[in-house]
């Protein structure tokens, strides 16, 4: 897939394909967690009317999503998914690029995430791309891992 993804804003009639596009990339971690991580039980179309959500499209496909809001630490990137048959297309990089550039672009000078403590290749991958540990916490009834970013 070319470094020109289509990322766009999501809109409420996407709902029902980022929430199909989320299980998709979240199912394998229930095994791990005895339940559904946290990402698949909201409700996207809550999500998008509240939040800042991006999309990757395939066709008629979402194949990508990205969640950002704010807290009292900032610019937080509260989901990224991509659909694993998409995986190790640049589809998150993409996805996360963009989180970072919209910090920036907002004026942030760095960007936060939690992730679960038993998802360990996310935590992986994020210190691969710079991001550093801050933080756990027990919230919700998960046990997460937040990073953070310097973006500026």
């Amino acid at each position: 897939m070319s470094h020109a993804l289509g990322i766009r804003a999501a809109l409420l009639i996407d709902a029902g394909a980022i929430s199909r596009c989320v299980t998709a990339a979240y199912s394998m971690y229930i095994p791990r967690l005895g339940k559904p991580p946290e990402p698949m039980l909201q409700s996207y179309d809550e999500v998008i009317a509240h939040r800042a959500v991006y999309v990757v499209n395939d066709g008629s496909d979402i194949i990508g999503v990205l969640v950002l809001g704010k807290d009292d630490e900032g610019l937080v990137l509260e989901n990224v998914a991509v659909d694993p048959r998409h995986h190790g297309t640049g589809v998150g990089r993409a996805l996360l690029q963009f989180a970072e550039a919209e910090a920036r672009r907002q004026g942030y000078s760095e960007i936060h995430l939690y992730t679960n403590v038993v998802m360990t290749e996310n935590q992986s991958l994020y210190s691969k791309i710079g991001y550093a540990e801050y933080a756990r916490r027990e919230e919700d009834g998960f046990s997460r891992v937040y990073m953070r970013k310097i973006v500026a």
